[in-house]
């Protein structure tokens, strides 16, 4: 039987309060973990290389871009990038520009060596049958990051978020990354072409090739991708595995967490969209996820699509009314060559019709923004249905006593239904302020609303107070 080996040390390089995990490819500020692209964390790894010296422009370049030509005003980007994420200038300057000569990195750095669990494998190399990625990853370096530091750590690990937030693809990424560390392989079950829950310990053990009884000898990472329809069997899969497979490793997605034992949750958050206060230059906007991934898609649809200054307001409303969404902005980039951004804007008012131009390559419930909150709204209680499109009237943040006043009730019972559409990552649940608050998502919002204006044939007409013992809601 294979045995993982410790046998390799990470490097870490350490300036001021943060640490780059070289191997790991994480920046980490005590512990929490940054949110850099992969050229930035480039660009990092060069500068803090030769830091104290001055590193020219072009040298940067060649080793960023070392096979493909581009312009300096990429680099900037990434510097941007780099500069709002340690907070340059706040608490002391890392990157400094030297005029016409390149940049230095100034901070004292310290080099440090932490172990890591690499696996000896077989010489026949990793196994595995993940799907083949046809895009490139955008702004999520730091989240699967964290789940290279977590993965080889915990033995579950689930990966919630709502609807096209893009938690498939985040998987699929670390699961390539971390192809060298399991012998037996990364393997990848789909469970949304599964219906019936019986099927799915047989799907698995096709999928492996193997016995029930040799499970217990793989070492090998499980990658259970859209578990939220199959919930409760997936639990018990999960604890079958975890008791019959100790030197298993699980990744979970779901759009609501198994709440099993020892289960690590890791929200996965929206691309970052630039504030008011960045719409200064075309440098500073595009050092924002969001605007990265809408501006990557155009240009691979619209060969010469350019940010221009007098886009940048556009740009970022497109962003923010699409909640920095992965699948939504990936949708909305692939009209910008028939409509321009302009007319993408125009456009969002009736998102669902706009959005339609999906990869005829995705999975159906991925091929459309309004197929994707299909698969969420479709496995709803028809009560969850209903509450959902009654507080959809709420343009921001609402509390229990304010979502009383429409759907009626008493609070306890409306405070379970609306804390399970959190859990279902329908709705997003602020308790900082003391006080819970809820808020849509502006996209789960439109269509929640949609729903209740055009409801289907066969959905319940809910007259009044959906919920006992509570005042009647205003009709």
């Amino acid at each position: 039987m294979n045995s993982p080996a410790y046998t390799h040390s990470d490097t870490v390089l350490r300036f001021g309060p943060f640490a780059f995990h070289l191997q790991q490819r994480l920046v980490l500020e005590g512990d929490r973990p940054l949110r850099l692209g992969g050229r930035a964390l480039d660009i990092l790894q060069v500068l803090i290389e030769h830091a104290g010296s001055v590193v020219s422009k072009e040298c940067i370049i060649a080793r960023v871009w070392p096979r493909s030509v581009v312009e300096e005003i990429n680099l900037r980007v990434h510097i941007a990038a780099l500069r709002r994420a340690l907070r340059d200038g706040q608490d002391g300057a890392y990157i400094v520009n030297i005029p016409q000569r390149g940049y230095s990195f100034t901070a004292p750095v310290e080099q440090a060596s932490e172990p890591v669990a690499i696996a000896v494998c077989n010489a026949h190399g990793p196994q595995h049958n993940l799907p083949a990625r046809l895009t490139s990853i955008v702004g999520r370096d730091a989240v699967v990051g964290n789940l290279l530091r977590l993965l080889p750590r915990q033995r579950l690990v689930t990966l919630v978020g709502p609807c096209g937030i893009g938690k498939s693809t985040v998987a699929l990424r670390a699961g390539e990354l971390l192809l060298g560390h399991f012998c037996d392989g990364v393997w990848w079950l789909d469970l949304a072409q599964i219906d019936d829950p019986e099927q799915e310990f047989d799907h698995l053990t096709r999928t492996l090739d193997l016995t029930p009884q040799a499970l217990e000898q793989r070492h090998a990472l499980l990658i259970l991708d859209n578990c939220e329809h199959l919930l409760e069997r997936c639990r018990t899969l999960v604890r079958e595995l975890r008791t019959r497979a100790p030197r298993l490793s699980i990744l979970v997605t779901s759009r609501e967490p198994l709440l099993t034992l020892d289960e690590t949750l890791l929200p996965l958050p929206p691309l970052l969209v630039p504030p008011l206060s960045a719409l200064r230059s075309v440098d500073d906007v595009l050092g924002y996820s969001a605007v990265q991934l809408l501006v990557s898609r155009a240009r691979a649809r619209q060969q010469g699509f350019t940010l221009r200054e007098q886009d940048l307001s556009t740009v970022r409303d497109i962003c923010r009314r699409l909640d920095g969404l992965p699948l939504a902005i990936e949708l909305a980039a692939a009209q910008i060559d028939a409509l321009a951004l302009v007319g993408v804007q125009a456009q969002l008012d009736n998102c669902f019709q706009l959005l339609t131009q999906g990869r005829r390559t995705a999975v159906p419930r991925h091929q459309t923004l309004k197929a994707a909150l299909d698969w969420s709204y479709e496995r709803l209680s028809p009560l969850e249905q209903c509450v959902l499109q009654r507080v959809a009237v709420f343009k921001s943040s609402f509390t229990l006593d304010a979502a009383l006043g429409v759907v009626g009730g008493n609070s306890a019972s409306l405070s379970d239904v609306l804390a399970s559409l959190a859990l279902k990552s329908l709705l997003s649940l602020d308790q900082t302020q003391g006080t819970n608050r809820y808020r849509f998502l502006n996209t789960t919002r439109r269509y929640a609303l949609e729903k209740r204006d055009h409801p289907a044939s066969d959905t319940p007409l809910w007259r009044g107070s959906l919920l006992p013992s509570g005042r009647e809601a205003a009709p």
